[in-house]
């Protein structure tokens, strides 16, 4: 019993706890239902135009993937000092790591916009390689390129509103950016409705009105953000005098680097990698690429509670470090994790039993298609607790500046482990989609377990905002 007991105090919080948790993850729960289930109706849209047209769509969105997750790793170096200086009541420490977010996004647009304009088709080709028709081939290339080329016009804004939600967040400010995102998708929405089918008198634009829709609810969302924070001056001050100078402390921009620079790096290479095992997997057969995007497309909208914890571990647990409360940040992280997990659980028994009765609404697929994607999906939703439980163990290093853990936790297990044996799956066993998709899936066990020794540790405790002085 005192082993049970210790055990319910380790695990459980209090009431107080739970509403702070709570008031964090909730914007962000909703802010990613909402963009995740219009994401799916999107995909329906897309998805009824035929299997070539959603599965040039889905191998443009890996692309894209990629420059999303480059973002979201660069900002993350610098965010980590912000929940810290916000913890600590520096201002000028926050606004110089805004400075940094900005400076950042313009180094990988110019990236981003080299590697797709030159490149692009070469990089769709990859994802065409497994058995099917040559011409369907040929037609995913086309609609995959007409999509990228019109969805780049939106990176700039996507970046830019990564720079203002992500400081906010690190304020604990999560309700504005979810009121933006969610006036951002409902506008992709409509415009997806007019634009890929032709309705109200716009152009039928297709694959290409898919991605007009999506560029324009960028805009909308990144003048949303802007304009609230702008006007709010008092209340976010870190916006006072941003743009005044673009110049940091080096000693600050020299440490942000240093422990950002893995980071990105790592966000990087574990979404190529992702990417990878989506080539890998459609090595089975092009009908293969068609039930990821739909397996993708639904799983996301069950993998929200899960998804909002890594936000809560950032904001909870950086705060607490940046305040000087090292107790309360090691207590708070097994209670974030417990949560997490059982969320996940619940979620994943949800999924289960919606899995056989989602797919039959993409009425442009064939049977085929459907029938692939219940099993996937399946799949999915017995593995989302190890999903949940290796996502909260990330954010936890992450938030103590362990950007060198990080990186071999997240995405050099991805290319250590994930690739090769989906490659061991598929080309020496000669596995199906279901065999060698669940094999993967089923190796996220072997994270869960390294992750709970990095934990367990405490190497993850340190003040950042200190070490800055």
């Amino acid at each position: 019993m005192p082993f049970l007991s210790r055990l319910r105090r380790t695990l459980i919080g209090d009431r107080r706890f739970y509403k702070a948790v709570l008031a964090i993850i909730i914007p962000v729960i909703v802010q990613n239902s909402i963009s995740n289930f219009v994401n799916f109706l999107d995909n329906l849209m897309v998805g009824a135009l035929g299997d070539a047209q959603m599965s040039g769509v889905s191998i443009a969105n890996q692309l894209v993937f990629v420059f999303n997750l480059a973002v979201f790793g660069g900002l993350a170096g610098p965010g980590i000092f912000g929940a810290q200086f916000y913890g600590a009541g520096d201002m000028e420490g926050l606004r110089n790591t805004f400075r940094i977010k900005a400076l950042e996004s313009v180094l990988l647009l110019t990236a981003a916009a080299v590697a797709f304009l030159g490149f692009g088709r070469e990089l769709i080709s990859l994802f065409l390689q497994g058995d099917g028709d040559p011409a369907q081939a040929e037609q995913m290339m086309r609609n995959g390129h007409d999509y990228l080329m019109v969805i780049l016009l939106g990176l700039p804004a996507f970046a830019l509103t990564q720079c203002y939600a992500g400081t906010l967040r690190e304020m604990g400010e999560t309700r504005l950016p979810m009121a933006a995102s969610v006036a951002a998708v409902l506008t992709n929405a409509v415009f997806n409705y007019l634009l890929i089918f032709g309705k109200l008198g716009f152009p039928r634009l297709e694959v290409v009105g898919a991605a007009m829709a999506t560029v324009i609810s960028r805009y909308l969302e990144l003048m949303i953000v802007m304009v609230f924070t702008h006007r709010h001056k008092a209340r976010f001050p870190f916006i006072q005098g941003a743009y005044r100078t673009l110049r940091v402390p080096g000693a600050l921009l020299k440490k942000v680097a240093r422990m950002g620079a893995p980071l990105l790096l790592n966000e990087v290479l574990w979404s190529v990698g992702m990417s990878a095992l989506t080539a890998v997997y459609s090595l089975c057969g092009l009908a293969v690429v068609s039930a990821l995007s739909i397996t993708f497309t639904i799983s996301n909208l069950f993998n929200a509670v899960y998804m909002s914890m890594g936000t809560a571990v950032a904001v909870m647990v950086g705060q607490a470090l940046g305040a000087g409360d090292f107790e309360k940040a090691r207590g708070d992280v097994w209670r974030l994790i417990a949560f997490s997990v059982a969320g996940a659980a619940a979620m994943g028994l949800l999924l289960i039993l919606f899995a056989p009765l989602i797919p039959r609404a993409y009425g442009g697929v064939t049977q085929e298609v459907r029938q692939t994607a219940t099993r996937l999906l399946t799949v999915t939703a017995c593995a989302m607790p190890l999903y949940a439980f290796a996502h909260c163990t990330y954010f936890t290093l992450r938030s103590g500046g362990k950007t060198i853990i990080t990186f071999l936790f997240d995405s050099g297990y991805t290319w250590a482990l994930s690739v090769p044996l989906a490659l061991l799956m598929v080309k020496v066993i000669r596995a199906d989609i279901i065999a060698a998709y669940a094999a993967v899936e089923a190796a996220n066990l072997i994270k869960c377990v390294l992750g709970y020794f990095f934990v367990r540790s405490g190497r993850w405790i340190q003040n950042l905002t200190r070490v800055t002085e």
